[in-house]
């Protein structure tokens, strides 16, 4: 099981970003969070196995919303990211 943090910029606020993330994450089988932070940015907390691991991160850094464009992610493999049972949007 991999656990990931995420920090996604570019144009992913107001372009339906984070229910296109759920839509790829409950494809995928991935668990946990997508909130929009307050410099533009959203961010992620994911967990799954390896190989959907690798999907999803791709699928983030391609934009999973046809109006998003993604400029930059910062990833960042955290053991600490707590065991959720689902993929929730926030806030």
């Amino acid at each position: 099981m991999r656990k990931v943090r995420m920090n996604v910029q570019g144009r992913v606020q107001g372009v339906g970003f984070r229910y296109m993330t759920k839509m790829v994450a409950d494809e995928l089988g991935i668990c946990g969070t997508v909130r929009n932070e307050d410099d533009g940015s959203v961010s992620i907390e994911s967990l799954g196995d390896d190989e959907k691991m690798t999907q999803f991160i791709q699928k983030i850094k391609d934009s999973p919303s046809p109006a998003g464009r993604v400029t930059y992610v910062d990833i960042q493999d955290d053991p600490l990211i707590e065991e959720y049972n689902s993929f929730k949007v926030t806030n």
